[in-house]
């Protein structure tokens, strides 16, 4: 199995964290996220977005975006409840995730610490503006609970613990958020649990 990879994406993270909770083993090939010309060669046939992560199934089958790659792994394992409503919250999560949270946590990391060159002042404002409310959000969510859905470790800690936890290389202050910074250090204490730069 083959995992188009880049080491600084969260969204990549996500799916070698659980790859590494379930002790499945892949290659990885790691892609620029700033030069992409090479993308329609390597991704063309496999992903029509050509982003990363994508993944190669042994039997040759391809398929992209995080949280999907999540599903094909974590469906029918301890990190998907069997509770319909519940699954139905780790989804809604996880569209919150890509939605509301990503776009506005992982953007000012990137702009910060990998784009180099001049940031506009104003939609790095206005990104972290939206990113505080996002973490607003699960802040309150968080508090009295010890995980994002039901009580246990689940694919939407997943998915929104890879740019939560990184989320101050984007300049926000992550004291602010007792609640999230507890979750946090439950989620990385879970069995198998590999740092972003492992």
């Amino acid at each position: 199995m083959l995992l188009y990879d880049s080491a600084r994406s969260g969204n990549c993270y996500k799916v070698r964290l659980l790859l590494a909770h379930l002790g499945i083993p892949y290659e990885r090939r790691e892609l620029s996220v700033h030069d992409r010309a090479n993308r329609p060669a390597l991704l063309g046939g496999l992903n029509p977005a050509l982003r990363v992560p994508t993944i190669v199934l042994d039997d040759g089958r391809s398929l992209g975006e995080s949280n999907a790659i999540l599903w094909y792994f974590g469906d029918h394992t301890r990190y998907v409840p069997d509770d319909r409503y519940e699954r139905a919250q780790v989804l809604q999560w996880q569209f919150y995730e890509q939605y509301d949270h990503e776009p506005n946590i992982a953007v000012p990391r990137f702009w910060l610490h990998y784009k180099g060159g001049a940031i506009d002042p104003v939609a790095l404002a206005a990104r972290q503006s939206a990113g505080y409310r996002a973490l607003d959000a699960m802040e309150k969510h968080l508090a009295g609970r010890e995980f994002l859905v039901g009580s246990r470790y689940s694919l939407a800690d997943i998915s929104l613990y890879a740019y939560t936890h990184v989320a101050e290389e984007g300049n926000f202050d992550m004291a602010r958020y007792p609640a999230i910074r507890s979750w946090l250090a439950r989620v990385a204490a879970q069995p198998g649990h590999v740092t972003i730069d492992a």
